[in-house]
């Protein structure tokens, strides 16, 4: 397993994340309708709002997973944030050096498909990722890509209400 880069700009990153003060807060409709939208349109039993803390993956809204968080050095998303600007899509992690033998991937929920979304604030600082996640192999297409984009961009002006 190839370990979770940290991005060169990760302290002010975390400062922008926990300015949003958004961090271990009570499950949001608004944010829930958003993943579980994902998760329906594209078919995958997981879909998560997953913002990227010091040494854990927090999951603000989730769908088809149980746990609110998972450790930051075994995250996917982890490895989304830097990144970006691009999306992340893992076809077959089983499949990928970097993550053949994540524990995520073995182990529960036996994660195959991985698709991050990042949340790049206007800062410009990523916080974290809309994500789609399967049990088997597959790909996204140019529409799939815009839909999550979109979805992504919903997901960050809730983010960003109240802010300036």
């Amino acid at each position: 397993m190839t370990p979770t880069p940290i991005p060169d700009n990760d302290r002010e990153r975390l400062a922008a994340l926990r300015e949003l003060l958004i961090l271990d807060t009570p499950p949001e409709q608004r944010f829930d309708r958003i993943v579980g939208f994902a998760a329906e349109q594209f078919d995958v039993p997981i879909a998560l709002l997953s913002l990227v803390d010091e040494k854990r993956q927090w999951f603000k809204a989730r769908y088809g997973l149980d746990v609110c968080e998972t450790s930051r050095d075994v995250s996917m998303c982890g490895h989304a944030i830097v990144h970006a600007p691009d999306f992340l899509v893992v076809r077959d992690a089983l499949a990928d050096q970097r993550f053949h033998d994540n524990p995520l991937v073995v182990g529960a929920p036996f994660i195959r498909f991985y698709a991050g979304a990042p949340l790049t604030l206007p800062s410009g600082y990523v916080v974290g990722t809309l994500c789609l996640i399967d049990g088997k192999p597959r790909t996204l297409d140019a529409i799939d890509m815009a839909t999550l984009a979109t979805l992504r961009d919903i997901a960050l002006e809730e983010l960003m209400v109240g802010r300036s």
